[in-house]
């Protein structure tokens, strides 16, 4: 009997872990690839084609920096519901947490999530909109991504 009860145990512990780490390029390969990823950052590739949808995923507290201009909604999983405008070109920072997504435009929104591992991916303390908040070491690091990989 205890053992039944031990795998039954074992069996709902690894399904909450997987449900609570949501990784994106697993979830939603359609949409998330990943281009790099070491003990400090992971760096993928954002693609969602005119008014298409995500399922519920996470990330790590990080930077998008938009390629493309886009009209956004994100839901959380609570269903709160936030809707983001962003221009070619433009970084903000995102404090980790759960959501989906959907392109309310007309046009491909193609953009680069750099997400920060370790207590930089949680440091967001809530005093600033954490659409625009962008502290200095994570400034560096997109700088450090953005002239390695060529990009203007």
């Amino acid at each position: 009997m205890r053992s039944k009860l031990f795998w039954a145990a074992a069996l709902v512990c690894l399904a909450t872990a997987c449900a609570l780490g949501q990784d994106p390029t697993k979830v939603e390969p359609k949409h998330y690839t990943r281009n790099f990823e070491n003990e400090r950052v992971d760096v993928v590739s954002v693609h969602y084609g005119p008014h298409e949808k995500s399922a519920l995923h996470d990330h790590p507290g990080g930077v998008v920096v938009s390629l493309t201009e886009a009209h956004l909604r994100f839901t959380d999983e609570s269903g709160k519901v936030r809707e983001v405008y962003s221009k070619a070109g433009e970084a903000r920072w995102y404090p980790p947490f759960k959501h989906r997504v959907e392109n309310l435009g007309d046009t491909t929104y193609d953009a680069v999530y750099i997400g920060v591992k370790g207590k930089l991916a949680t440091a967001w303390n809530g005093s600033a909109d954490p659409a625009t908040a962008l502290d200095e070491e994570t400034k560096r690091i997109v700088a450090a991504y953005l002239l390695a990989s060529g990009k203007p």
